[in-house]
């Protein structure tokens, strides 16, 4: 049986996880104030999925480059490959 007990004991220690009642968790941003969650650098869950997360090599001095721009780099160079494509042909 799953026990309902706290998960941290009286000294502050946590204790065996698989003994707690998974229905007890919930998501963080369900129990953490907003200015937590902003500080985590935890965003809200993305409703319907925009872009996908790939792994792609690229020449260390392209990288560099759009890096150097600042945060947001990977959008701009997302938005380069865009303006490449209508251009184009990726074949």
């Amino acid at each position: 049986m799953v026990s309902r007990l706290p998960v941290i004991d009286n000294d502050g220690e946590v204790g065996d996880l698989s003994e707690v009642d998974p229905a007890l968790f919930r998501p963080a941003d369900e129990v953490l104030p907003p200015s937590l969650m902003k500080k985590l650098g935890i965003r809200g869950r993305q409703k319907t999925p925009t872009k996908e997360r790939i792994t792609i090599r690229l020449s260390p001095d392209v990288v560099q480059t759009f890096r150097a721009t600042g945060e947001g780099w990977q959008t701009r160079v997302d938005t380069a490959l865009r303006d490449w494509l209508k251009t184009h042909s990726p074949v």
